[in-house]
């Protein structure tokens, strides 16, 4: 079983590497072959825009040229312009789902509204057809100039009273968040999906680094799709920013069109329907997984693109596997929310030990036993460490259908048969204490050791104290039933909590009581090497600092 797992992993990352090998090399021959021949819309006469087969699902696409097709430059070869919703079918299966490219050129959020774009789409969505939302690249023009898209910056509900010099007609503009917001709830209201995602990354450099987002429109999206109801957001600028720096500047040119860097050429846009499917297998509900094709099985998920590696394969490693409040994210602080796990390798000796963040946001202790452990477990070596930390997203009904991740509660031996409403397949559901005898079980049987942490307490106060949580207990009950260390982080945590107040904790979270802050973070952080250093033994104790922990004020 951990042969055709680590067979699987090695052919999944091979395939990865070597459609990125494909899109370096057409990079470079695009680059020879262009010509500045300026952007003009095809005749939309010559797109489809309806779905093929009325029968099936839909996926569709609402952006704009970044996305659409341009069969006007076909003739042009690898150097002509195209948007990635031309390549983004391969990755589906056409059998089981129609990929509707709705997206328009030069449109905004406001006139791929006004001009009746939306409402056309609306005629054609069905009850669960998923719509991917990316707008934006043109909202950043003036509110009323020659062609009149451009929207309100920011997320507010100001508004602008104009006559549009285009349409010749009075217009009331809004903002950016107002007509996403819009998107969002009409797809809602016609018992749709709807999937934010971020733009598309410009050939925009400073300092040997791209430029990851346009102006604001990346954060504005992220937390429109956070207030509508927790949306589903891909992050494609952060996705395919990091496609691009492993690329290098200098073959990053050759995906787009010559003297400009919006617009992308055919392996540019192929790289970008790469990186959203990417993007889209990450979600949590996995929207669309269900639709791949055999190309698209073979892409791996976003979350697994920024997975990290030891850097000295022939040291131990300390790997940490848990949710959000472990590593938010990829890692890099989005949105200012930081997992714990991100900071804890400054207290180690790096020239001894390398330490690998492994957890991954939004999974409980089954999903991530069932996702992403049997992809972790080949590289764990003997001598290895194994920290875990699970329980914030474990409770709640184990087929929900939004997300399918919960456990049963308590430690025994109880199972419960389902469908599993993501995946179509029937699964045997377990006892949070059960999968995490498992990850124990498991990582021993590796030669490596387990150490068992307890969740980190949500910031909620009832008189005065923070509230402790069953799967601390669970936590708890399991390392003493398995003789496996115990990091209490989620007693520490809340004492700590306890002896600086509610008014001082509030700058420890970036959302209502769940993720933190860089400083949130990094106190937890103390708070497990505390909880090391209590260890009789501490496994890990030669690897620490000698300064690794000074006394907090």
């Amino acid at each position: 079983m951990q042969h055709l797992v680590s067979v699987y992993r090695s052919q999944r990352r091979f395939r990865f590497v070597l459609l990125g090998f494909f899109v370096a090399l057409l990079s470079l021959a695009s680059a020879a072959a262009q010509e500045a021949r300026p952007f003009v819309e095809p005749a939309a006469n010559l797109i489809p825009r309806t779905p093929a087969n009325p029968t099936l699902p839909n996926i569709f696409i609402i952006s704009d040229s970044t996305a659409d097709f341009h069969p006007d430059r076909d003739h042009e070869g690898a150097a002509a312009i195209q948007g990635w919703g031309d390549f983004f079918p391969a990755f589906f299966d056409p059998t089981k789902v129609n990929v509707v490219n709705a997206a328009r050129g030069g449109r905004s959020t406001r006139t791929y509204m006004t001009e009746g774009l939306w409402d056309k789409v609306l005629v054609e969505m069905k009850p669960n057809d998923v719509v991917l939302l990316q707008l934006g690249q043109n909202d950043i023009f003036e509110v009323n100039d020659r062609i009149a898209r451009g929207t309100i910056s920011g997320i507010g509900n100001e508004s602008q009273e104009i006559d549009n010099q285009v349409t010749h007609k009075h217009e009331t503009v809004h903002s950016f968040g107002w007509y996403l917001r819009k998107y969002v709830q009409d797809t809602r209201a016609k018992g749709a999906i709807p999937i934010v995602m971020s733009l598309t990354t410009r050939n925009v450099w400073k300092d040997g680094h791209v430029e990851v987002g346009v102006s604001g429109y990346r954060e504005w999206s992220r937390t429109i799709a956070e207030q509508e109801h927790r949306t589903d957001f891909v992050d494609v600028s952060a996705i395919i920013a990091r496609e691009y720096e492993k690329l290098g500047q200098a073959k990053v040119a050759g995906l787009f069109h010559a003297r400009e860097p919006v617009h992308m050429t055919t392996p540019g846009a192929f790289l970008a329907a790469q990186c959203t499917v990417a993007g889209l297998k990450a979600l949590l509900d996995a929207p669309v997984s269900q639709y791949l094709s055999n190309l698209g099985e073979q892409v791996s998920s976003a979350t697994e693109l920024s997975f990290k590696w030891p850097v000295n394969p022939k040291q131990p490693t300390l790997w940490i596997i848990g949710d959000s409040t472990v590593r938010n994210g990829d890692g890099e602080g989005t949105g200012g929310l930081w997992g714990w796990g991100d900071e804890i390798a400054p207290y180690f000796d790096s020239t001894r030990l390398n330490v690998v963040n492994r957890a991954v946001g939004g999974r409980s202790s089954r999903t991530y036993y069932t996702m992403h452990w049997p992809l972790l477990l080949p590289s764990i070596q003997r001598g290895d460490f194994v920290i875990m930390q699970f329980g914030h997203n474990d409770s709640g009904a184990p087929d929900d259908k939004t997300r399918a991740r919960a456990v049963l509660p308590g430690v025994g031996d109880e199972t419960r048969e389902i469908v599993n409403p993501i995946t179509g397949m029937r699964e045997i559901v377990h006892t949070y204490g059960w999968y995490l005898r498992q990850f124990i079980a498991e990582t021993r049987k590796k030669g490596a050791t387990p150490l068992l942490c307890s969740l980190v307490p949500r910031k909620v106060w009832v008189a005065g104290k923070i509230r402790r949580e069953d799967y601390a207990r669970w936590a708890a009950e399991v390392a003493n039933s398995e003789s496996a260390p115990l990091l209490n982080l989620n007693e520490i945590v809340a004492a700590r909590y306890e002896q600086l107040g509610q008014e001082k904790v509030e700058a420890f979270f970036g959302d209502p009581n769940t993720h933190t802050t860089l400083e949130g973070a990094t106190m937890n952080a103390r708070a497990l090497i505390q909880a090391l250093k209590k260890l009789q033994p501490d496994p890990l104790n030669e690897y620490l600092l000698s300064n690794s922990l000074q006394p907090e004020s």
